[in-house]
């Protein structure tokens, strides 16, 4: 199994990389610039160009990027989904400028305008975002290439869209043109209301995944424990094995030999990177402690 963190990108990409290698992670994750800004940040090419070079060297991959919280492509803004649909096009061509394999992304909030028009935007969105990034026509080659789009299952707190299965499949079959992907969010997915801490349970779930969405849509876990509850729709992460899932809930996640070929990534709570390393420790101990299932 492939384990990593999310690593902050504020000191440049040699600075993630050297966080990464500190964490010895296997995979990872990072913001593309800032995650409370939709401003368009910039990749120097020889700065990306030894990024890349450093990551194989260190046999991490795949590298996964995470476009900014105030994307809401499912706003009835005009401003607002505008650039958000800009940011997204842009981030998918920085995504490309490092070799990210993935860009991860919550699909947003309709505000009060319902669930269809919030998912209908969301969709054209897209569709329009990749155009912008690959100059290609909707049905065109360019949305094959990396990185992958996925939608981050998200909590359900207010109207934000991606709560279940059915609204994120309703997502991908209005946007057939890019072939788009699921991440699914331990916190998250628990808060929503997905019973994931029992194999009982997490059979459950992955049977109404792969009726909805597709076995294969699934392609990241963003490890994180979760202070609220089942049904909570509370998205506040935890450290791993502190929270509602526990550590019993992990070894039951890490035991699923049908997860066991994903990346599974922190986005836990860190004041330093020693948060990131005690999470690794616990989440990389659970994996060994699973019996496989």
């Amino acid at each position: 199994m492939r384990f990593g963190a999310h690593v902050n990108r504020a000191g440049g990409l040699r600075s993630a990389l050297e966080a990464a290698r500190f964490l010895k992670c296997d995979t990872m994750q990072m913001f593309s610039r800032s995650p409370r800004s939709l401003w368009a940040g910039v990749i120097d090419k020889e700065e990306a160009r030894v990024f890349k070079e450093g990551l194989a060297a260190a046999g991490i991959q795949p590298l996964v990027i995470h476009a900014p919280y105030l994307l809401n492509l499912a706003s009835p803004k005009k401003e607002t989904y505008e650039a958000s649909r800009d940011a997204l096009a842009h981030d998918i061509m920085l995504a490309k400028a490092v070799g990210a394999e993935m860009l991860v992304f919550h699909p947003g909030s309709h505000l009060g305008s319902g669930e269809a028009a919030g998912i209908a935007r969301i969709a054209s969105a897209i569709v329009d975002a990749c155009e912008i990034a690959c100059h290609t026509p909707s049905t065109g080659n360019g949305a094959a290439e990396k990185p992958r789009l996925l939608l981050e299952m998200v909590s359900g707190a207010g109207t934000e869209i991606g709560k279940t299965f059915e609204e994120q499949m309703e997502i991908m079959d209005r946007a057939r043109a890019v072939p788009l992907g699921i991440c699914l969010d331990t916190c998250h997915v628990l808060a929503a209301g997905y019973e994931i801490r029992t194999a009982e349970g997490l059979s459950e779930v992955l049977e109404k995944l792969k009726a909805t969405v597709g076995w294969t849509s699934l392609a990241l876990v963003h490890a994180n424990d979760s202070v609220g509850d089942l049904g909570s729709h509370l998205d506040r992460h935890a450290d791993i094995g502190k929270g509602c899932i526990g550590e019993d809930g992990f070894r039951t996640i890490l035991g699923c030999t049908k997860l066991a070929h994903l990346p599974f990534i922190l986005e836990t709570p860190r004041k330093t990177l020693d948060d990131d390393a005690r999470n690794l420790a616990v989440l990389r101990r659970l994996a060994a402690e699973a019996v496989s299932w």
